[in-house]
């Protein structure tokens, strides 16, 4: 079978890869780890309802669903599974799992053994997890599993003429729960007709985020009443794009959240910077009412972050694509972004919504912000349109839990 052959390579290549790669090597232990944390927590009494996200912005496509359900069926225990480090070290201690752990890859006898060990009644893969064995073994043991948040596209695998073998995993969900209906109608050209145009859960879940915002008074004191620029998942291109209009115009604040969280990186940062700057980590009220420039050096804080700003800046436009661009528009903000935002379904719709608005240079950016930092009407038209486009697309959660019967 060509697919476990390709799979049993990737074993290997990752095995390879961990001797140089901290963050490869620590996902080959949490995988190795999982199956004694299955054996020691997993309660054999209980009924447990599996979820599996490869990271954490597919974590929170799934969260809403997993509240919901923890709400509505309070008998049923959850087991939540990551792929990637950067979702389960974050996410390792989320209260609304019973038993969180790494899934560990997709051989066959890795599927036969943890399915045995979780023995879970069913389960929910998020978005782009389309795990051959894992599914297969669900399957079989006529456990229902449901696809959340998907999205296709014609040049994914399933769709090309020698993807036969890709689309058979597809006839092991009992249903699909889609973004869009270019996905029905790809799935349907291909035989698969057990789906539902829901949308993406994340408008829920940042909805969700927004009325349980964190208050932050330091950051509140910083920003004062001038008008603030919020960049979020910021990468070194981006900064050499907002820093030097920052550092030319004395009339706006700058909180930047960086994607990478590292001294290497903040320092890059500070010698960018032209205008009193103070980390988060250090701030004090002297501190913050002389800085113009905030630094989030820490985890968790940018979804709450967002709301004391008026425009933001989402990063990885430049590079790797945009990261969450709702988080930021459910406050009813103006979001910019870089042009690699294509795949990037909301990014579409805000950007049709006249509430997102992508840049390919330093020059597109200076234009749109001295539009923003004079024209007060159009920024505030375009932050209503914003916050009007997550909250218009909200409600997948609701329609899922209308075909999902425990």
């Amino acid at each position: 079978m060509i697919y476990n052959l390709i799979i049993y390579l990737y074993v290997g290549a990752v095995k390879l890869a961990a001797l140089f790669s901290k963050k490869v090597s620590v996902m080959v232990k949490g995988e190795k780890d999982a199956f004694p944390v299955l054996q020691q927590r997993i309660d054999r009494q209980a009924k447990y309802i599996w979820f599996h996200a490869a990271s954490l912005g597919e974590f929170e496509q799934g969260r809403p669903l997993i509240e919901e359900i923890r709400k509505r069926y309070p008998d049923y225990k959850i087991l939540q599974t990551f792929f990637s480090p950067s979702g389960y070290e974050v996410r390792k201690d989320y209260k609304g799992a019973d038993v969180v752990c790494y899934l560990p890859l997709d051989t066959p006898s890795n599927a036969r053994r943890f399915v045995e060990l979780a023995r879970p009644c069913m389960a929910f893969f998020v978005k782009y997890e389309f795990w051959k064995n894992y599914l297969t073994e669900l399957n079989r043991r006529n456990v229902p599993v449901y696809s959340v948040s998907s999205i296709f596209r014609p040049e994914q695998l399933f769709f090309r003429w020698y993807g036969g073998e890709y689309r058979s995993i597809l006839k092991c969900f009992a249903h699909l729960f889609v973004q869009n209906q270019e996905s029905v109608e790809l799935l349907k050209k291909i035989g698969i007709t057990n789906t539902t145009v829901v949308g993406d859960t994340r408008f829920d879940r940042v909805l969700e985020i927004c009325r349980q915002a964190k208050e932050l008074p330091m950051v509140e004191l910083f920003r004062g009443e001038t008008l603030t620029l919020v960049a979020g998942s910021s990468w070194a291109p981006d900064e050499d794009i907002f820093i030097p209009y920052f550092n030319a115009h004395r009339d706006m604040k700058l909180i930047i959240a960086p994607h990478v969280i590292n001294e290497s990186h903040i320092v890059e940062i500070i010698r960018k910077l032209e205008r009193p700057v103070v980390r988060y980590s250090q701030i004090t009220e002297e501190k913050a009412r002389q800085a113009d420039c905030l630094i989030i050096d820490c985890f968790g804080l940018l979804s709450s972050i967002y709301r004391y700003g008026e425009i933001a800046y989402i990063g990885g436009g430049f590079g790797v694509g945009i990261h969450n661009t709702l988080e930021a528009a459910v406050y009813g903000m103006p979001v910019i972004f870089g042009p690699n935002n294509q795949k990037f379904m909301e990014a579409q719709g805000l950007k049709e919504a006249k509430g997102g608005f992508e840049i390919h240079g330093a020059t597109d950016f200076n234009e749109l912000m001295d539009k923003f930092c004079t024209d007060y009407g159009f920024l505030d038209k375009a932050g209503k349109k914003a916050g009007n486009y997550v909250r218009n697309n909200a409600g997948a959660l609701d329609k899922i839990m209308k075909e999902v019967k425990l």
